[in-house]
């Protein structure tokens, strides 16, 4: 009965208004904080020197210092706000649930704060806001290392998949792309890669970060090999399971030129759950790639892209239901210690 009591207890602590969690009960060093890896496997962020290393590395932590201490401090604080507000949640400044769980869910690599905003728009460029400067209609060329490959897919699923995920985007732009073997001479060049594989940007295992790929023009594109890379659900049961298509799509939009919205069920949302799938572009990735490159000519906005979709919060991308009771109750037991 006990355990069931400390159970609702916590529940009802988490369903409090974020306002009753204030930033001063934080200012601690938390130094047994348990390791969230025990909450989603593969986190690699477990107490606030870790945390304050991912909102470092983000961009969102900007201190030419990185000897960080354990403790909850104003630097601190502030980079949980720029966090919030940059990804759409809301504003508080705490280490709350749905800020918890954003951070430890799978992501790219690439940071949300090398971006400017499109006015008031969510979607967002990178800084100068760079493009392919080809003639429109444009052709762009990508190949595959025949190096750096994994083999638990094989390359004809491989290619389908990457031929799906371009096909999304040439479908709204006047941009086509046509796969060559002459990876040197690609403008799109794609492989999978480990640790760290000299471009300044180490993966870093099972889950983390998925995935990077660079602005206009520079045309590298990354994919992190220890994944489980997932093409189908059904045939592929590992709770760790990443849906390749989904990783692919978001990291062509970098290829193009567009960074982080801040829209959660757009593709251009930085982080994806293991075994999510989200391929389908939405108006806020629709309008901000158009911007850039324009409009395929046979391109039509349909009924299911409706001016709901560029809301920042209706996205469904961290719903409770892909949380296990163990997953429930360590951050509970986290927000509850946070609270003391």
């Amino acid at each position: 009965m006990f355990p069931f009591i400390i159970f609702f207890s916590l529940l009802f602590l988490i369903l409090l208004p974020p306002a009753s969690i204030t930033a001063t009960h934080h200012r601690h060093t938390w130094r047994d904080f348990k390791r969230l890896q025990d909450a989603e496997k593969g986190s690699h962020h477990s107490s606030i020197v870790d945390l304050k290393q991912y909102l470092h590395h983000f961009g969102y932590l900007a201190l030419q210092e990185t000897n960080f201490t354990d403790t909850f401090d104003d630097d601190f604080e502030q980079a949980i706000n720029v966090y919030q507000s940059k990804l759409g949640l809301s504003v508080t400044g705490n280490l709350n649930y749905e800020t918890i769980s954003h951070i430890v869910s799978p992501r790219c690599g690439v940071p949300d704060t090398l971006s400017r905003w499109h006015g008031k728009n969510n979607y967002a460029y990178f800084r100068g806001q760079p493009r392919w400067w080809r003639k429109i209609p444009m052709k762009l060329s990508y190949a595959f290392s025949e190096v750096y490959m994994i083999r638990s897919l094989n390359l004809a699923t491989i290619r389908e998949v990457f031929r799906r995920s371009f096909d999304h985007w040439s479908s709204v732009i006047p941009v086509t792309f046509v796969e060559i073997n002459e990876y040197e001479y690609a403008d799109v060049k794609i492989g999978f890669y480990t640790g760290d594989h000299g471009d300044g940007e180490a993966f870093d295992g099972v889950l983390g970060v998925l995935a990077h790929a660079f602005s206009p023009e520079i045309g590298k594109f990354h994919l992190d090999a220890a994944e489980t890379w997932a093409v189908d659900f059904g045939a592929e049961e590992s709770r760790v399971a990443i849906d390749l298509e989904s990783v692919v799509t978001h990291e062509i939009g970098h290829v193009l030129g567009l960074a982080h919205s801040s829209v959660r069920d757009s593709i251009m949302y930085p982080s994806l759950k293991p075994r999510h799938k989200k391929v389908d572009l939405k108006l806020d990735d629709i309008r901000g790639v158009q911007a850039l490159y324009g409009s395929n000519p046979n391109f039509k906005y349909g009924h299911e892209l409706s001016e709901s979709d560029i809301s920042s919060g209706n996205g469904n991308e961290f719903t409770t239901a892909t949380w296990n009771l163990g997953t429930y109750l360590l951050i509970l037991m986290i927000i509850h210690k946070l609270c003391m």
